[in-house]
């Protein structure tokens, strides 16, 4: 009798862990660029900064996904999760440094949320003011129940640690 996908799932907790991170940071991603390109909302540097993890986790939990479908040695398998581990942690920490910024409980980069001084230091004004439009960091573009899009990627990467750290401690189970 064939197993079913799902059962092999429960069987291989880490495929299941590894295919969990990559639909979720991909969904991530695809969310972040639905904001940009359909909402109109420019990512602030932080924000650009904050996708960085997204961008290493996406291609990194697929190979994991593939290698634990082969059955590549569990310690590669471990060293990749523990690699999504750090970059997920990493992504939340950016996350929540940009969420001060955002309630100004401390200053951000000066390049997108300190004080503009001296508008004569790289030419005419208004030149500059046709040609750059800084997305300030320290004013959050959208919130929903009182989280903005640097609140809600603290929460979706320490969910992304989560399962990543189930993956990494998942015990191989052989039918």
């Amino acid at each position: 009798m064939k197993a079913t996908w799902s059962e092999y799932l429960r069987r291989e907790p880490a495929v299941a862990a590894a295919l969990a991170v990559f639909a979720l940071a991909a969904a991530t991603l695809l969310g972040a660029w639905y904001f940009q390109y359909v909402l109109k909302l420019p990512p602030c540097p932080l924000c650009l900064e904050e996708r960085l993890p997204y961008h290493i986790v996406v291609p990194l939990a697929l190979l994991i996904a593939i290698a634990a479908l082969v059955h590549a040695p569990r310690q590669l398998i471990a060293v990749g999760f523990l690699a999504i581990l750090l970059a997920t942690l990493a992504g939340a920490a950016l996350g929540a440094y940009h969420s001060g910024v955002e309630w100004h409980w401390w200053a951000g980069p000066t390049d997108c949320s300190g004080p503009v001084t001296d508008f004569t230091l790289n030419g005419r004004l208004i030149d500059q003011l046709q040609s750059i439009r800084v997305v300030r960091c320290d004013e959050a573009a959208w919130r929903f129940l009182g989280l903005s899009l640097a609140g809600y990627n603290v929460l979706i990467s320490l969910a992304l640690a989560a399962i990543a750290a189930c993956g990494l401690f998942a015990p191989r189970q052989t039918a």
